[in-house]
């Protein structure tokens, strides 16, 4: 069963996104910043971090990077959640390694099918290809 993180500082935010994927075969457990969003993503080794930006003392972007430098954890898809929508913010998402963004509010189908493509696209080791093969799963809507 894939285990997907949700990191968000604010508990109806996560509430909600737990409950988009209630019943969906996703084990899933909430991080409430960036510090715990850390520490279980080497305890507990999810699949994909659902991750807010807009955490308090540890933004999204940094807890991005610091996952993207670490051996034990580069390799976790990350989806940042957020409710910047600002090309900059993209820009700064990108740079911190993000694999993908979306804004809030959340859509079920959209939240379904990228967690759903990114998880069919880790099983490429090169991440050119993993990205490749993720942008083509999004456009056939897998």
């Amino acid at each position: 069963m894939p285990r997907v993180l949700i990191a968000d500082d604010n508990p109806q935010n996560a509430d909600l996104l737990e409950a988009h994927l209630d019943g969906t075969g996703y084990d899933t457990r909430i991080a409430a910043n960036g510090e715990e969003t850390l520490r279980l993503a080497k305890e507990w080794s999810p699949d994909l971090i659902l991750l807010d930006v807009m955490m308090p003392r540890m933004s999204g972007f940094d807890v991005c990077k610091r996952l993207r430098a670490d051996p034990q954890t580069q390799s976790i898809g990350v989806l940042m959640v957020t409710a910047l929508d600002q090309g900059t913010d993209v820009e700064r998402a990108v740079e911190a390694g993000t694999d993908d963004f979306i804004t809030k509010p959340i859509n079920k189908t959209e939240l379904l099918l990228r967690l759903r493509a990114m998880l069919a696209a880790q099983n490429e080791t090169d991440p050119v290809a993993r990205g490749l093969a993720y942008i083509g799963r999004v456009q056939q809507g897998l």
